[in-house]
């Protein structure tokens, strides 16, 4: 399948680098910032080798359990742990203030269970009174190669119509409940987005969403007024970056081509431009521990998504350590490779 002039373009020194926006939550959006950080430029002789000059994460606000969901009940506070995570895969320093951020007690009254990171950032909320300022700042202790935002500042929660009629309230029971999902919604409907959400979105060259839980790191994004039409209507690239993986009753049998259906559903938009996926088979025995847990791999139904009017990129992206993942630097430089490219600076 041939790129178009605008998807093929290369980097040319002496000329601004590219603007990316990653969307998403969870261990997804971590992985792939993880991935991408390598690519950042931090200073301007760096032009040649990391030809992405802005790199702005775009994370879900809707978890409601663990820490997250003890802090957003017992102090008022946006969920800080999906966001905490992109921080530290973002971080010049994993080996140390990564680890920091990432602790977690096992043991005190009302301490067991919390991350360093999460009480941090819901410390730092209070002070500053705002949750997007506190994020800034922590990214600024941090040394973050990008910038993070929530989708939104507001207290959102997702609430889900199953295929049996019943509606599920809360992200932990969704996920619990093992139903298939008719429709998903934000409680309330109507949720503002962060304004530097849109802004980033407005100023992208290249836009990636996911990969993540379809239901609790996707939807719950594109969902929030104005992100989807923002996306429609950006001149960016726009790239699906498939799951390996089901998800237990909320995907369970789901194709690629059916995830992207679930997405053009919601949103009422036809997001994307090119889905990327791994073509790599998953080994037997990992196959059958997944399956008795009710997952199993993603098929990739190339003809289905072509006739759906986007383009297939495949590559060996599996990582398998007793689990799935995506192997984040193998994804980056395959997006890198066939997607960046480089634009004059807006006005």
């Amino acid at each position: 399948m041939k790129h178009s002039a605008k998807q093929r373009a290369r980097a040319t020194p002496g000329t601004p680098g590219v603007r990316v926006v990653a969307i998403g939550g969870g261990t997804g959006l971590s992985m792939l910032l993880r991935g991408l950080k390598h690519f950042v430029v931090r200073r301007r002789q760096e032009a040649d080798r990391h030809p992405i000059s802005d790199l702005a994460a775009i994370v879900t606000v809707t978890d409601d359990g663990g820490s997250s969901g003890r802090l957003r009940r017992e102090y008022r506070v946006l969920p800080p742990g999906d966001i905490r995570n992109c921080m530290v895969a973002l971080s010049q320093d994993e080996a140390l203030l990564g680890r920091l951020f990432q602790y977690r007690f096992d043991v005190g009254r009302g301490l067991k269970g919390h991350s360093f990171g999460n009480l941090f950032l819901t410390a730092l909320t209070h002070v500053t009174g705002d949750f997007a300022e506190a994020v800034r700042v922590s990214g600024e202790i941090l040394a973050i190669r990008g910038r993070i935002f929530p989708t939104t500042v507001e207290n959102v929660s997702l609430e889900a119509v199953m295929t049996d009629g019943k509606v599920v309230s809360g992200e932990t029971r969704i996920a619990k409940s093992g139903k298939k999902i008719r429709r998903l919604r934000l409680q309330p409907r109507h949720v503002r987005p962060l304004p530097e959400v849109l802004e980033a979105i407005a100023q992208a060259d290249l836009i990636l969403i996911g990969p993540g839980s379809l239901y609790s790191s996707i939807l719950p994004n594109l969902l929030v007024s104005g992100v989807s039409e923002a996306i429609e209507t950006s001149s960016a690239t726009k790239v699906y970056i498939a799951n390996l993986m089901t998800q237990p009753g909320e995907t369970r049998g789901f194709s690629l081509a059916d995830h992207v259906r679930v997405i053009y559903k919601h949103t009422r938009r036809k997001l994307f431009d090119w889905i990327v996926a791994s073509n790599q088979p998953v080994s037997l025995e990992v196959v059958r521990r997944y399956s008795a847990q009710g997952a199993e791999p993603v098929r990739v139904d190339i003809g289905e998504l072509q006739r759906m009017g986007v383009c297939c990129l495949l590559d060996n992206l599996l990582e398998e350590h007793g689990v799935v993942r995506h192997n984040a630097a193998r994804l980056s430089q395959l997006l890198i490779e066939e997607f960046v490219v480089r634009r004059p600076l807006r006005s």
